[in-house]
């Protein structure tokens, strides 16, 4: 708060006062009254408004300077309104009185789209539960109807499903914490079910998987961990690989699991956009492969909710490597 500021707010009432002096001067000419009066009132009148204006703009700057230090030290800057105390001017304290009603609205307004975004989550969860019945019952079908054509419906099924399942997790990914649960889990274990939910496009597509060196066990969220897994390994699918390979290895901080094939790979200009919401890349736009931009941004974000490391490296015509970090949790051991 600048003091030429602050006597600018002022300007109307020194002019008044300016006006009064110049009245009282009158006033104590026409009455012929001793210079040292005429002298002594005015000096008074400016010493005591000088002083009211200095106490005044002092408390007003302490105050507003106090404000700023507390706003600027907060992360969430919309807590200032619970933090700050009343100052002891009036205009501060209908500031405050204004600030408070801000953000007593603004508190039932994010309340009202929090129901309303909980509301359409749990229906979108609702809705992904009931449709896996009948892509379940429509499964069965085909596997008791076996031929080419029954064959290929089974495949749009498995995509079909896939996208169900991505749904599900896009609607659960900003609530991860309430809805995981950490324990030991064999790595073998995670690959393996992202084998099986793949099996039938794999065989279809003639894709070799080598896996080796699974032993060892992650703390982690095993049904997490299989989603992110199974969108990596879906993207190797769908880049026209003809090999998957899928290990581990043990550092001193951390279990790392690498996801390598052989696919077309992803352009060196590219490959820093991988984890952007709605990125597709050149390979992604091909008619033929219709990407949707979401698997990867949903690893990403999935990852960084567990504690786990993601990366993802490439060659354009020879093959991607995908890394998931598990670091060593010393604080979890559970059995």
């Amino acid at each position: 708060m600048k003091f030429s500021s602050f006597l600018k707010d002022k300007i109307i009432q020194i002019f008044f006062i300016i006006f009064a002096l110049a009245t009282i001067e009158i006033f104590l000419l026409a009455y012929h009254v001793g210079n040292f009066i005429r002298i002594y009132i005015p000096l008074i009148i400016i010493g005591l408004y000088t002083i009211s204006i200095l106490i005044e703009y002092f408390t007003k700057r302490k105050s507003y300077k106090n404000i700023y230090k507390i706003l600027n030290d907060l992360e969430e800057k919309y807590l200032i309104t619970e933090i700050i105390k009343e100052p002891n001017f009036t205009e501060g304290k209908i500031l405050k009185e204004i600030l408070d009603e801000i953000d007593k609205s603004m508190h039932e307004n994010v309340n009202k789209y929090k129901y309303l975004t909980k509301d359409y989550k749990e229906y979108i969860e609702m809705w992904i539960h009931e449709i896996k019945t009948p892509i379940a019952t429509s499964k069965m079908i085909i596997e008791n109807n076996k031929n080419e054509i029954t064959k290929s419906i089974d495949e749009e099924l498995e995509k079909i499903e896939n996208y169900v399942e991505q749904a599900l997790f896009y609607a659960r990914s900003n609530t991860v914490e309430k809805d995981y649960y950490i324990k030991k889990s064999k790595l073998l274990d995670i690959v393996n079910e992202v084998i099986r939910k793949n099996k039938t496009v794999l065989i279809s597509k003639k894709i070799v998987v080598n896996t080796h060196d699974l032993e060892l066990s992650v703390n982690t969220d095993s049904k997490w961990v299989v989603f992110i897994l199974n969108q990596i390994v879906q993207n190797s699918i769908k880049y026209e690989t003809s090999n998957i390979e899928i290990y581990s290895k043990q550092g001193k901080e951390n279990i790392c699991l690498y996801i390598k094939d052989n696919g077309i790979g992803i352009k060196a200009n590219e490959i820093s956009r991988i984890f952007d919401k709605g990125f597709t890349g050149t390979n992604g736009r091909k008619k033929n492969k219709k990407s949707t931009g979401i698997g990867l941004y949903l690893c990403k974000k999935l990852c960084n909710k567990l504690g786990i490391g993601i990366e993802i490296s490439s060659r354009e015509n020879e093959g991607t490597e995908a890394i998931l970090i598990f670091p060593n949790s010393s604080y979890i051991d559970m059995k």
